[in-house]
């Protein structure tokens, strides 16, 4: 009875070193097949990071939902293994997230300057409208 157990034990432990040497090389070949992301992604990210205020939110919110999308894209297409496309849609991305800024500055300075010219007028109206001493 003992001589039928050993080598059922043997078997066992030979399949249990089997799948562990399969599960081991599974496990670094799934590390090392990890794309890498291209330099621009970092880039990309920051500068969407650093439009989305709530400034640009408010002013530029279409600008900004390009820029956040074209981010999204080059994450995916890094993911995809498609590292050209990556390398497109984040400097794609970069810029975008630059015009949004630059879209709601312009539209920050279009208020500023539409209440200067009403305080101009208002200052004009004012001066008419006193007579003179």
């Amino acid at each position: 009875m003992n001589s039928t157990l050993f080598p059922v034990s043997r078997l066992r432990g030979r399949l249990l070193t089997a799948f562990t040497l399969v599960a081991t090389v599974t496990v670094l070949a799934a590390c090392g097949s990890v794309p890498e992301a291209p330099p621009q992604l970092a880039v990309a990210e920051a500068a969407v990071q650093r439009a989305n205020t709530p400034t640009t939110m408010a002013d530029a919110p279409a600008q900004l939902r390009v820029a956040t999308d074209k981010l999204a894209a080059a994450r995916a297409a890094v993911t995809a293994g498609d590292t050209p496309r990556a390398r497109m849609l984040s400097e794609q991305a970069e810029v975008d997230a630059r015009v949004a800024e630059l879209h709601a500055d312009s539209m920050r300075s279009g208020k500023a300057a539409k209440e200067s010219q009403d305080a101009a007028r208002a200052l004009s109206e004012e001066i008419q409208r006193k007579p003179a001493r």
